[in-house]
């Protein structure tokens, strides 16, 4: 596990998590192991999920209603980790109240609710950052640190493949409705996928076109392939595919001198003229080391540091998403900035 990090005299900061899901175990760890950090409250509208979450960090208080917590005073800031067309209101009640704000991705189902997340944050003076957690893990880092050294020279395409199950039955209900989800697996999955591009990237994207395909009697996608061309012109082609024979989350960055490969189960490594080395290597706790390292860059955030995700960033990925569903609707491709977001 990661050790404590300090943040200076500042008293610690009480956190409050809202929806307590399938990650919620790793946002508790994470404040464990972070010093001026504590979970102090679990909410979620199943009482005995806020329990088990909470049970990870004694003395922290359980809610069914965020805004009762919101009323007690009991956190600082919150962590808002749940169904997406909910990021917004949460988000906006708990600035108004005065709490600092860690959103999951996606930061919302709308470019405008985006805005209006971060309209609220900025005016009630609070931090806001977007919980794209590919930025923090170690076989992502470890292949991004390579890339920015400039041994391998500038980046001229990304491939992105990424496996899921929207088999519907395989996940909680919200996740197949459009209005509570925004979509099905590219907004869920192809969000994070998104994200890792554009980052490795380098730019924003300047276009994009997509297929889709809705299987298993499913109401949202379940499959989709995206194909982006950014502004700096590198080439981007991300797909992803619900149970497959072969389960997959492999980031390819092809650059001038070499080939990076990032993948959670097999590590980073990196082939230059014929040679292949290691990077990272997984570990059990990468996960984990991954949502620490989010939680530390929220804290400094609200220190007065700069988030290591730009909120223009979470913002496109929305946008793109959004512009995805219009290709794949019309057979064309989106031109960014043409389109009303």
């Amino acid at each position: 596990m990661p050790e404590a990090q300090d943040h200076g005299t500042r008293r610690s900061m009480r956190i409050g998590l809202i929806g307590a899901g399938a990650v919620a175990p790793f946002h508790v760890r994470a404040a464990s192991v972070l010093a001026g950090a504590e979970l102090a409250a679990v909410c979620d509208i199943d009482e005995s999920a806020a329990r088990r979450a909470a049970h990870l960090a004694p003395g922290a208080r359980v809610f069914t209603d965020h805004r009762r917590m919101l009323e007690d005073d009991a956190v600082d800031a919150v962590i808002v980790n749940t169904p997406h067309a909910l990021h917004l209101p949460i988000a906006i009640e708990a600035a108004e109240a005065g709490k600092h704000v860690l959103v999951e991705k996606p930061m919302a189902t709308s470019v405008e609710d985006c805005d209006r997340i971060a309209a609220a944050c900025a005016s009630a003076g609070v931090a806001l950052t977007v919980g794209h957690i590919q930025h923090f893990l170690p076989d992502k880092t470890a292949a991004h640190a390579l890339i920015a050294s400039g041994e391998l020279g500038a980046v001229q395409l990304v491939r992105d493949n990424r496996s899921t199950d929207y088999r519907p039955g395989t996940r909680s209900p919200w996740f197949f409705s459009r209005e509570v989800a925004g979509g099905g697996a590219l907004f869920n999955i192809g969000a994070h996928c998104l994200d890792r591009s554009l980052w490795f990237g380098g730019a924003r994207a300047s276009e994009i076109s997509a297929s889709v395909a809705n299987r298993f009697g499913s109401p949202v996608e379940t499959d989709g392939v995206l194909r982006l061309r950014l502004e700096n012109g590198v080439g981007i082609a991300i797909a992803v595919v619900s149970d497959p024979p072969t389960r997959s989350d492999s980031l390819t960055v092809v650059c001038e001198q070499g080939v990076v490969e990032a993948d959670p189960r097999a590590g980073t490594t990196v082939r230059i003229d014929g040679r292949t080395r290691v990077l990272h290597a997984p570990t059990e706790h990468d996960i984990q080391t991954g949502f620490t390292a989010q939680l530390a860059d929220f804290l400094q955030v609200i220190d007065g540091g700069t988030p290591a995700v730009p909120l223009e960033h979470a913002r496109h990925v929305v946008e793109l998403i959004l512009a995805s569903y219009r290709s794949a609707e019309t057979g064309t491709t989106s031109i960014l900035g043409r389109v009303p977001a």
